[in-house]
C-alpha cells in the first residue's frame, strides 16, 4: 500500500503529463513525428495519440471501479487503435485537449478519494483483480514509459 504522500508523488506525475509531453514534442517536423526510426516502436505521432486513447479508457476503469462492485475492465487492442487514422497524423491540437482535460479530472478524482476507495478492485482479464491504488501506479509508470519511448526515437533520429 502507498502511503500518501506516495500516491500524491504519483499524482502530480499524471497532472503534469500532457505539459511534459506537449514540450516534449512541439517544434519537431512532420517527418520526426510521423517516421518508425525504431523497429517495432511506434511513431512519435502514434505514442503522442496512443495516450491519449490509453489514458481515456483508464479513466473509464476508475470510474467503474469507484461506483460498481469489482467491475469488468475491458481490454483493448493498443496495436490495432495506433493504426487508426486518428492516431497518426502530426497535428496534436485536438489530442493535446483531450489530454489537458482529461488529465484534470482525472487528477481530481484520484486527489478527492478516501482510504477505502483506493482500495477499491476491478478485474481485467489480462491481469487479474486490480485496486485503484494500482490504477494509479500503472498510470503514472505509463506516462514516464511513454516520454522515454519518445525521447528513445528523437535518439536514434
Amino acid at each position: 500500500m502507498l502511503t500518501p504522500t506516495e500516491r500524491a508523488v504519483l499524482i502530480e506525475e499524471i497532472r503534469t503529463f500532457p505539459a511534459t509531453l506537449e514540450a516534449l514534442v512541439t517544434g519537431l517536423s512532420p517527418a520526426q513525428l510521423t517516421t518508425p526510426y525504431l523497429e517495432g516502436e511506434w511513431t512519435i505521432a502514434q505514442n503522442v495519440h496512443h495516450t491519449a486513447d490509453s489514458h481515456l479508457n483508464s479513466y473509464i476503469r476508475l470510474k467503474l471501479m469507484l461506483t460498481e462492485t469489482r467491475p469488468s475492465l475491458k481490454p483493448y487492442d493498443e496495436n490495432a487503435w495506433a493504426r487508426f487514422p486518428d492516431a497518426t497524423p502530426p497535428d496534436f491540437a485536438l489530442t493535446f485537449q483531450i489530454l489537458r482535460g482529461l488529465h484534470g479530472r482525472w487528477v481530481a478524482v484520484f486527489a478527492s478519494l478516501t482510504e477505502p476507495e483506493w482500495q477499491r478492485v476491478g478485474y481485467h482479464p489480462d491481469m487479474g483483480d486490480i485496486t485503484v491504488e494500482d490504477l494509479l501506479r500503472t498510470y503514472a509508470a505509463h506516462c514516464q514509459a511513454h516520454l522515454d519511448q519518445i525521447r528513445r526515437t528523437l535518439v536514434a533520429q
